[in-house]
Parts: C-alpha cells; sequence; structure tokens
C-alpha cells in the first residue's frame, strides 16, 4: 500500500544552493491569508453553510478538471453524477455517491504527473489527514473518513474557508442573477469575505444560447427598455451598480477572442438591432462583442470596477455534451489569439487611462513575450493575469514567468488567483503558486540577478499584495 508523498520540498528546485533559498522564501510567505479574487464558487455553499453532502459532491461532480480526464478514457459523465440538461436523453444520471466515488478511485492513476493530482493529494492529507494513496482498495476508507469528516461543524464552508486563512472569495455571477445568496452573505457580516464579480457574456455575446431572451430578461429586471441601444447600456448600468452594492469589485469577459472595436453611435445602434433580431453574421457577432467590450472599459471609468478580459477558449467545443449537459463540461479548448491588433482599439480609446484598470489572461501561451508582456510592459491600463485554467500547473507557472518578466517585470503582473469550481483546491493550488514563484525568485538571487532581501519582498507581493491591490479589495 503507497502512501501519500507531500515533500516539505516538492516543486522547489533540484539545486541544492537554489533550492535552500527557495524553502527561505516560501516560509516567508506560506502563511499568508489567501486572497481569490476570481473564481466559480457556489456562493450558496457560504451563505447556507450547510455540510457538504458527500466526498463526490465535493470534489467530483462540481470540477470539470477530474471529469474530463475521466470522460477521455471513456467514462460516461452520467456515470460521475453530472447533472444532465432538463429533458436530455441518453443513459439516467448514477445517483450513488458511493459508486461515483468507486469509479473515480478505481481511475485514480490517470491523474499522475497533473496539476489535479498535486491538489487532490493535498486536499486528502490535510484536510482529512489520509496517508495511504487513493485506489481501488481504499476507495471505501477514503469515502467513509471524508463523508464522516463532512457531518461535523468544523468541516461546514464556513469553517474550511477561516481553517484554511481565506481573507476573500469572488464568485462569478451574470447580470441577471439576483444575487439572492449574496444578500444573504452580507446580511450575515460575510458580505466583505465573499463577493460578486459581474460576467455578462450573456447579454453581450449574440451567440450565446438564449441571447435575445436574456436581453429582455434585463430589461424587465431593471426597468429599462432594452430594446433600444441606449436602453441596454443603461440596464447594464444598472446592473453593475447592483453587482457593485454586493461587493463586486471587477468585471469578467470570457470572449472566444481579444477583438475590441470602437464604433460610431449609429453603426453601434443599426448593430444592436440586428444582433437582437437575430439577423446577424458571424462577423457581426465578432464585432458587436468587441463594441462591448470597448463599452465596458468605458463603464468601468465610471464605476471603478476592474475589468478582466478572458478570450481564446473554443466554449462548448463538444456539441453532443453541450446538449446533453450544458455548459463548462470540460470541453473547453485553448485557440490561437491575437492581442496587438485586437485590443488597438481599446487601447487608442483608454490605453492612458490612470483609473481605468484591465488584466489579460490567455490560453495562447506562444503570446506571453511577443504581445502580452510588451503591452503590459508599457499601456498603464494593463496588467497581466497568471498563467490561467490549462497552464495553472508547475511547469505552466514557470512559462509564464520566464517569458513575461524580462519585458514586464513582476509588479505588471496580479499575483495569483485559482479560477476554480472546487472550493478545497483553493489553499493547494495558492500553495503551488507560492511554490513555484520561489523557485523563480531563488534562481535569480542564486545567479546574483536580484537580492535576497529583494526577492523576499517579490514573493510577498505576488502571494498577496498584488493581487489585493489590483483587484481593489
Amino acid at each position: 500500500m503507497s502512501l501519500i508523498d507531500l515533500h516539505e520540498d516538492r516543486l522547489f528546485p533540484s539545486d541544492s544552493r537554489v533550492r535552500s533559498l527557495a524553502r527561505h522564501l516560501y516560509d516567508t510567505v506560506r502563511d499568508l491569508p489567501i486572497i481569490s479574487p476570481h473564481g466559480h464558487t457556489d456562493p450558496s455553499w457560504f451563505a447556507e453553510n450547510e455540510p457538504f453532502p458527500n466526498p463526490a459532491a465535493l470534489l467530483i461532480t462540481p470540477d470539470h478538471y477530474v471529469f474530463r480526464m475521466l470522460y477521455s478514457q471513456g467514462i460516461p459523465l452520467e456515470a460521475l453524477g453530472v447533472p444532465k440538461q432538463p429533458r436530455a436523453g441518453g443513459p439516467e444520471i448514477e445517483r450513488n455517491p458511493r459508486k461515483v466515488w468507486r469509479l473515480f478511485a478505481e481511475n485514480y492513476h490517470l491523474f499522475h504527473g497533473t496539476p489535479s493530482r498535486m491538489w487532490h493529494d493535498w486536499v486528502y492529507s490535510e484536510v482529512f489527514g489520509l496517508t495511504e494513496t487513493l485506489s481501488a482498495d481504499t476507495a471505501d476508507l477514503y469515502f467513509d473518513t471524508i463523508d464522516a469528516k463532512l457531518k461535523q461543524d468544523d468541516f461546514r464552508p464556513r469553517a474550511l474557508f477561516d481553517r484554511y486563512n481565506i481573507e476573500i472569495i469572488a464568485t462569478t455571477e451574470d447580470p441577471l442573477d439576483p444575487l439572492v445568496h449574496h444578500s444573504k452573505l452580507k446580511d450575515d457580516g460575510w458580505g466583505k469575505k465573499v463577493i460578486t464579480a459581474f460576467r455578462p457574456d450573456n447579454v453581450l455575446d449574440p451567440e450565446y444560447e438564449g441571447f435575445a431572451d436574456n436581453i429582455a430578461r434585463l430589461g424587465e429586471i431593471t426597468g429599462c427598455d432594452t430594446t433600444t441601444y441606449q436602453g441596454y447600456l443603461d440596464a447594464l448600468m444598472d446592473r453593475r451598480a447592483y453587482f457593485k452594492q454586493h461587493g463586486a469589485t471587477s468585471s469578467d469577459h470570457g470572449h472566444p477572442t481579444a477583438t475590441t472595436a470602437d464604433l460610431a453611435r449609429f453603426e453601434a445602434e443599426t448593430l444592436f438591432a440586428k444582433v437582437t433580431a437575430g439577423d446577424f453574421s458571424t462577423d457581426e457577432a465578432e464585432i458587436f462583442r468587441g463594441h462591448m467590450l470597448v463599452e465596458m472599459a468605458r463603464m468601468s471609468l465610471e464605476d471603478g470596477l476592474v475589468m478582466q478580459i478572458h478570450p481564446g477558449s473554443f466554449r462548448n467545443h463538444n456539441q453532443g455534451v453541450f446538449e446533453r449537459f450544458g455548459r463548462d463540461k470540460g470541453a473547453d479548448i485553448p485557440t490561437r489569439t491575437d492581442y496587438v491588433a485586437a485590443l488597438q482599439p481599446l487601447l487608442s480609446r483608454y490605453g492612458n487611462e490612470p483609473n481605468l484598470s484591465v488584466i489579460l489572461f490567455t490560453l495562447d501561451e506562444s503570446v506571453y513575450s511577443r504581445e502580452l508582456a510588451p503591452l503590459a510592459g508599457h499601456y498603464p491600463v494593463l496588467k497581466l493575469g497568471p498563467a490561467w485554467w490549462f497552464h495553472d500547473s508547475p511547469e505552466g507557472m514557470r512559462r509564464f514567468r520566464e517569458q513575461t518578466t524580462e519585458t514586464a517585470g513582476f509588479y505588471n503582473t496580479v499575483g495569483f488567483n485559482d479560477d476554480t469550481r472546487a472550493f478545497l483546491s483553493i489553499p493547494a493550488r495558492h500553495d503551488v503558486a507560492r511554490r513555484m514563484d520561489c523557485g523563480f525568485l531563488a534562481r535569480l538571487v542564486a545567479e546574483h540577478r536580484m537580492l535576497e532581501e529583494d526577492a523576499a519582498q517579490v514573493a510577498q507581493d505576488l502571494a498577496y499584495n498584488l493581487a489585493k491591490a489590483a483587484y481593489r479589495l
């Protein structure tokens, strides 16, 4: 029976001198509070503070990193208990969480070498005190141990939040969300610990399913006439203000590309009429999304929300999975993304504004040194988000630092955010990021490119200060 190996020097450089420096730097930041300014955890967990129902519901069904790997090996999502769309056909969903867990355990070897394996082993050891490796033989031991602990009060969401020194989490909601959970959090005194972020893709993207109905609903919620372009803009401002009342400090935009467009008023009105009528081409949808990014930048100048742009994902690539299970089921695939030409309309209008902050992310690593670092190293409004999604990994973090630091430095980046739906992976992911950054800094110190005291300050900034400042928390 093998044991979980969480070596105290994991992820540190193999050279003994550099490893010693990394260990020392890490010791100065390992216990700093966690700032989690962008993610997709469920706000109802913290608002209701009910026990997590079972190990599978906590660690498998909400985590697309987990079930996409299992699906790639031919395991149906139904067998993993992933909820279906209403009226979707196909096999029945597995309702027995123990069976779901056993299936996961039998296939845990698939995660060797992946970030998910590191995160899960950390959770099993650090949170639940398990020592033996998860496998088919230990599946029931794991299930029973985790299930029993989840029934204890000190394993409820708020208790775990405090135990792992999480200072603040931002969840992500769309403009049609009534934010009832955030209202309860606010009433309970948790409104500054769990905040929302404004994610308007479903009312900015003409190719989003139900777009026209979403625009109509936006009008109903706000009392604005969203059949007109001005009424539509007014409604968006109204919802942004509502989100700010519930703690939002940022907006988030997950468009397919980074295209921006600065249209004249009559052009915008004409295009709005076309997209809301459903009479538009693919190119027109792209131009409308791009124009609305410029409009979002304008609104951010007015209300102070930090603007995040997450382009470059071909969302819901697997049409069959999308039809049966809906969005965010592990079938989003990175694409090549242009930033230099794509962002010029927005930057020509707002790139030098001292009160605007735009955080750029990418799934296209080829643009780190060629496009993103030079852009962020020049424009005052731009900062670089951390290695994201598929690149939220030790090697991805290393590549990000190696390819951006020479041009953009550390202070045109925003530290780390975990971007997760899996609550307990948050402390695990932040630990990985802190270890990798300390290893990178230790190498600079060992090569006499940075003083150790300066590296210690940068380590603290990357772990805590930069995220707090960038997201205006």
